[in-house]
């Protein structure tokens, strides 16, 4: 499975951005796809993810009310809609694919390459 993770910029304080992760490659099982993020000098951690269906979806305390994960499984492209951004959203955002329900960085098999966010304050 090949992931191009798209979308991030530069953005104000409380500004939105919208990430895509589209998929490519074995795609035909049904897998889980999250969201991380690494600040600089900092441990990638997870920020969302959403089942095959897209019935069961997780969030990251920090993000959770602010950010919504969702998908269009015809597109083979899951998105990450960030509202109300803060300077400390600021980070490398990266999808990947794994089991169904997981939010470990190492539950995860296939990583894209990361789009950068940046929130000025």
């Amino acid at each position: 499975v090949q992931l191009q993770a798209s979308g991030g910029g530069l953005v104000q304080d409380g500004g939105s951005l919208r990430l895509s992760c589209a998929a490519s490659g074995r795609t035909s099982s049904r897998y889980g796809t999250g969201w991380f993020r690494q600040a600089l000098g900092k441990e990638r951690e997870f920020a969302a993810a959403i089942s095959w269906s897209g019935d069961r979806l997780y969030y990251a305390d920090s993000v959770k009310g602010r950010f919504t994960i969702s998908r269009d499984n015809a597109k083979n492209t899951v998105y990450l809609q960030m509202n109300s951004l803060k300077p400390e959203d600021t980070a490398v955002y990266y999808c990947a694919v794994g089991p169904e329900g997981v939010i470990g960085v190492y539950e995860y098999d296939y990583w894209g390459q990361g789009t950068q966010v940046t929130v000025s304050s």
